[in-house]
């Protein structure tokens, strides 16, 4: 059975493809042909609600690719909405069976339906054909254009409908009209056309039918027309507004997506126009547009180049309807692809039959895009003979050929042609073949053919004519359709895919042959293989391709970028770690030739550019004697064809990217350089197989390695290159050395872990110091530089940080001796020295003196009886490091007894204490060892006669006694001179003896410190006594006094108030000078002033003194009241009494002195004052 039998209706039969806004012919067939898809019966649904409600948006984008029938969808919606007469049927009887089981949606159909409404439909490119899109309201001109059209008025030229719409307002364009033809004999309608050929009938006939007398009327109003958004909307306003009550008038508009493009500003005229609009009309008048993709694409890419805000856009056409290849799919499937019954049973065979392998046949691999597949019998059967990729991926397809300027017409869109047009076809083109025959990709080709640039199908012109391989031409029809279709690989096995033309197929046959006509197309320079991929080349491309063919190289460059390829790309490290942590450097060596430094250790790779690659035996015989890992890599013919193709591409790239003046070329140039980059990853990838295939040989000997990661293989085949190379590697027996570790390693001695016995060596150990004590025996020095460069090599290998570490061992052991400069290093000078690289050729390593048991013994001695404690350490430079260690430690702790002696000024002897054992401390270990027992006798007095006993009295009870004492002095000094005794005296004394820590002295005045203080708390507590007393004499006479007694309480209470105070302060004071000095302050100061406030209390106030007036004629002022003074307290004691003898001797004297006293005490009283006793 044929497959042209199997289908319902005759594929042969015509097919509108493509479908025009301004083509009456066809309207019903065009009804009757609509396929009303799942999806955009839902999308209309949403329309039609919003069309049914408005809610203030009154815009609407309709998006799909080329021939996705946005354009169909448009028109239907234009008819259906005026529910336009066609062929004697309306169109919503016509459009409403196609929806099937959705009463809502036909029920919102028909409500929409009912609205009187006009539609408008235009191809805005078309209409804009005087209109230059430069002119920034061009977008507004069409629209005007249009419906001026639709009033009836002369669209082509705004200010001419402009004058006749202004004659129809004022009732006077149907009589315009008759005069105009009356006058010249012409239709208005041929006269508007040629508005200067009849200006004179023109201004005639106005003048007649408005009563004026005007010349040159329509070019006043071409002078005064101007197009405005708002004019616009409103004279649509006003013509709705003529209509039926709720009339909507709807602008349908396809293309205006490829109209606007990327103009800012064409789009917010979009914008404005159906913001005003929705404004002035109010859901009356609505815009519904098409476009190639969907608003928020559109709205993203303007977004990142003018930074402006479209939001006000987004909103105004909220109400969108997207086609994709779903619904293409489904169309072609229904209007094309329709089975009778016969087909759908035999097709229904052939699933069963074939279902278990759709996966494997029509699935793509190699990281291309995943497309959907047949998923159920329904399925294959509604798209039998094409496959469910072949939707997607021609739609892609398509899409990428147009952006990359492919087809002919205005907007390089796929023109006349559809993808219904384009399947059917292929339909047709397959039509006489047998069931089983699938649709192969290629045969796509056809259907945009003719809609395609010359240039860019030229190559499968030239194919066609001189290529003789028809199956070469299809493989490149197909290669041409997916060239800009990013998401597919074609690699040989998706090509296999789209070029298969039935299920019986012979696969691997198959992909023979597809690699057959690779190679013929790619020896042709039709296509370019970039790695696993193939790619089809334009005119452009081709001739930039043979030109890179024939550019010349320098086999020295491509040898230099297989070398970066192989060492930094594959193997990466420039040093190779081994087992131990070591890392190991190695010449980089490729085809005999040396890269970069060399190092003792070599990887050779042989490539298969070398003459002797694929001579085994030649190269076991070469690698001989030589420390080298040799990496003999297969024999590899697209290697060396890609890695040259990849360099001719870079020099030609390089030469030709800045002279380059076309922009084609650039591109190409540019396209060139990313697919060069993807070249040399291939490239990498296969050379990562190739060295895991590659024979590796050292000193003429096959290494067998398992596996097949290049990188790996290498590095284990290194491993065994160090392990051949370096036999006494093994004596490091596998332990990881750090250079970090110097450090803990010279501490071990100080930590008694190491023997100095030859025995307890190891042989790392062992090597190193015989090495240095053979130099030794023959005159010969040893720098720690000569040592390192020694044991690196051969036959040792070993690591910069295992040699450190062995030499700290040796010194920690005291087997080595470290010198700088004659001076020998110890501790932190040691581990700086060993680990400064600078320095090592100074750093002179030289056998350690051995030291008798005796000497070891006399110092372990001398530590236990100078520090009370036994040595830990029993190796001799171990001890006499503990020994410095002790005194550096016995040092500190003296110095913070001697930051104490401003407390304790006999710790100042401890000054030359401290230099003496911090130079001790400072010894090296041979003096602690030969020249210590000189001067222990000194140090063991030193120890004895003054650092135990300060020990002793500083960690004593005497300590507390002395701190006493100190508190004591500091306190109570001021009360030494109103005691008796000399108990202060000997105190004082005893504080400031500078050997005042020995023996018990301070034990002695523990009884004269408790003396002293008593003494003082005695006289202190007497003299209080007595001045408390004499305040308390004081105070019994003021209150004895009848003054005070004729005081009020308050009063009385504040001249008592001072007592008290007093009272208290001496109470609470602790020096007696401060006693006596209170005592005398109240007695002189205090108390007479006390006394005058008494006496001011007690002195009655002075009377009221009456007001009296002025008199009349006098200018003098009253005299004030006189104010009383208060009478002057003198104290007794004050007063000076003429006498003129020393001292009474008798009574005579006794009374002479007491008249003197009396006449002076009288004098003062006599003077008015008071004299106080």
């Amino acid at each position: 059975m044929e497959l042209r039998s199997i289908f319902e209706r005759d594929v042969n039969r015509p097919i509108e493809g493509v479908i025009k806004a301004d083509d009456e012919a066809s309207l019903r067939n065009e009804l009757e042909e609509y396929v009303l898809t799942n999806e955009v019966a839902k999308r209309l649904d949403s329309f039609l609600d919003a069309y049914n409600n408005y809610a203030g948006a009154n815009g609407v984008w309709v998006s799909g690719f080329f021939g996705s029938g946005k354009s169909h969808l448009l028109k239907m919606l234009a008819l259906v909405l005026e529910n336009r007469p066609v062929d004697g049927a309306s169109a919503l009887e016509l459009f409403r069976p196609k929806i099937t089981g959705d009463k809502m949606l036909s029920a919102a159909l028909e409500k929409a339906a009912t609205i009187p409404s006009k539609s408008i439909l235009f191809n805005i490119d078309q209409k804009a054909d005087v209109i230059s899109k430069t002119q920034s309201d061009a977008l507004l001109a069409v629209f005007v254009k249009v419906f001026d059209e639709a009033c009836g008025y002369y669209g082509k030229q705004s200010y001419i409908a402009q004058f006749e719409r202004e004659l129809d307002r004022d009732g006077l364009f149907e009589s315009f009209k008759a005069q105009f033809k009356e006058l010249s004999s012409y239709d208005w309608d041929w006269g508007r056309a040629r508005p200067a050929r009849v200006a004179s009938f023109i201004d005639q006939a106005f003048n007649k039918v408005s009563g004026q007398n005007v010349e040159g009327v329509l070019d006043k109003f071409r002078l005064d027309y101007s197009l405005s958004i708002e004019d616009f909307a409103n004279h649509v306003q006003e013509w709705i507004d003529k209509q039926a009550p709720n009339f909507r008038l709807n602008f349908f508009v396809d293309e205006v997506g490829q109209y606007v493009a990327d103009n800012t500003k064409l789009m917010t005229n979009l914008q404005t126009v159906a913001e005003s609009l929705a404004t002035k009309c109010n859901g009356r008048a609505w815009v519904i547009v098409t476009a190639q993709e969907d608003m928020n694409s559109v709205v993203g890419e303007m977004s990142k180049q003018q930074s402006n805000d479209f939001t006000k856009i987004q909103a105004r056409f909220a109400n969108r309807m997207k086609l994709t290849s779903a619904d293409v799919a489904e169309v072609i499937q229904k209007r094309l692809l329709l089975k009778n019954a016969a087909g759908e049973k035999q097709l229904a065979a052939v699933y069963t039959q074939q279902s278990n392998n759709f996966k494997t046949l029509f699935d793509f691999a190699d990281g291309a895009q995943t497309y959907r597949n047949f998923k159920d019998a329904d399925h294959f059967v509604s798209a039998y003979p094409f496959i469910p990729y072949q939707f997607a991926l021609f739609q892609v397809a398509i899409q990428g050929v147009s952006l990359h300027n492919g087809f002919e017409g205005k907007h390089s869109s796929v023109g006349e042609r559809s993808m219904l047009g384009v399947f059917r076809e292929v339909a047709i083109a397959i039509a006489g073949q047998p069931v089983g025959q699938l649709a192969t990709f290629d045969l796509m080709f056809e259907g945009i053919r003719t809609s395609l640039k010359t240039g860019i199908q030229s190559a499968i012109r030239q194919a066609e004519q001189h290529l003789g391989d028809e199956f070469a031409v299809r493989l490149l029809k197909a290669l041409f359709l997916v060239k800009y279709v990013k998401e597919f690989k074609p690699t040989l096995r998706n090509l296999s895919v789209l070029m298969l033309d039935r299920f019986d197929q012979d696969i691997p046959a198959l992909r023979k042959k597809i690699e057959a006509a690779l190679n013929l197309l790619e020896q042709q320079t039709y296509i370019q293989r970039n790695g696993e991929l193939y790619e089809y080349l334009t005119d452009e491309e081709k001739d930039i391709e043979q030109e890179i063919k024939n550019t010349d190289v320098e086999s020295a460059d491509v040898i230099g970028e297989l070398e970066k390829l192989v060492f930094d790309h594959v193997i990466k490290q420039r040093k190779i770690r081994y087992d131990n942590g070591q890392d190991y450097a190695y010449t980089r060596k490729m085809d005999d030739r040396q890269q970069g430094r060399e190092h003792e250790l070599a990887i050779h790779v042989i490539t298969p550019f070398s003459e002797g690659a694929g001579n085994e035996t030649m190269q076991r015989m070469q690698s001989m004697g030589r420390d080298e890992l040799r990496v003999v890599l297969p024999e590899d013919e697209r290697l060396v064809r890609d890695l040259l193709m990849y360099k001719r591409t870079e020099k030609y790239i390089r030469q030709n990217v800045s002279v380059a003046q076309q922009e084609i070329v650039k591109r190409i140039l540019n396209d060139k350089g990313f697919q060069n980059r993807e070249r040399l990853v291939e490239v990498e990838t296969r050379l990562q197989q190739l060295l895991g295939q590659a024979k590796l040989i050292i000193n003429s000997g096959d290494i067998d390695v398992s596996g097949d990661d290049g990188q790996a293989r290498i590095l284990r085949g290194f491993h065994k290159l160090i392990e051949y190379s370096y036999p006494n590697l093994r004596m490091l027996r596998g332990i990881a050395y750090n250079e970090g570790d110097v450090g803990n390693y010279l501490c071990h001695s100080k930590e008694g872990l190491l023997g100095n016995d030859a025995t307890n060596l190891t042989e790392p150990e062992q090597e190193l110091l015989g090495f240095v004590q053979s130099n030794a025996r023959g005159g010969v020095r040893t720098t720690l530089k000569n040592l390192l460069e020694r044991f690196e090599r051969k036959p040792y290998g070993w690591y910069y940080a295992a040699i450190l570490c062995n030499v700290a061992l040796l010194c920690a052991r005291g087997k080595l001796e470290v010198r700088s400069d004659s001076n020998v290093l110890e501790d932190d000078a040691l581990e700086r020295a060993l680990r400064n690289t600078h320095g090592h050729g100074n750093v002179v390593l030289e056998p350690q003196v051995e030291f008798t048991a005796s000497q070891v013994r006399g110092l372990k001695d001398f530590y236990s009886e100078f520090f009370d404690a036994p040595a830990k350490a029993t190796e001799a430079k171990a001890l006499a490091r503990e020994t410095a260690d002790a005194f550096t430690t016995l040092q500190h702790e003296l110095a913070e007894l001697h930051a104490q002696s401003a407390q304790f000024p006999f710790l100042n002897t401890l000054a030359p204490v401290l230099l003496t054992l911090k130079d001790t401390a400072a010894k090296n270990a041979n003096w602690f060892l030969t020249e210590l027992p000189r001067q222990e006798d000194a140090l063991i007095d030193l120890k004895e006669q003054l650092i135990d006993p300060l020990r002793k009295f500083m960690n004593g009870p005497q300590k507390a006694i002395f701190e006493e004492a100190i508190r004591v002095v500091q306190e109570q000094e001021d009360n030494f001179g109103y005691i008796q005794g000399d108990e202060a005296a000997q105190i004082k004394a005893a504080l400031t003896d500078p050997n005042g820590y020995k023996g018990n002295r301070l034990q002695q005045i523990k009884g004269q410190l408790d003396t002293l203080q008593q003494k003082i708390a005695d006289q202190r507590d007497s003299e209080a006594h007595d001045a408390s007393a004499t305040i308390n004499t004081l105070e019994t006479r003021l209150r004895n006094m009848p003054e005070y007694v004729a005081l009020p309480a308050d009063k009385q209470a504040k001249l008592a108030e001072p007592f008290l105070v007093a009272t208290k302060s001496i109470a609470g004071q602790k020096r007696i000078a401060m006693i006596r000095d209170l005592r005398r302050r109240f007695e002189e100061q205090d108390y007479p002033q006390l006394l005058g406030q008494l006496e001011n209390y007690s002195r009655p106030a002075a009377p009221k003194m009456p007001e009296q007036p002025a008199p009349a004629t006098s200018g003098e002022k009253p005299s004030p009241a006189a104010i009383p003074t208060q009478p002057q307290i003198i104290a007794g004691r004050s007063i000076k009494v003429a006498f003129d003898k020393a001292w009474l001797a008798d009574e005579t004297d006794l009374n002479s002195y007491l008249d003197a006293l009396r006449e002076a005490w009288l004098k003062e009283i006599s003077a008015g004052k008071r004299v106080q006793i």
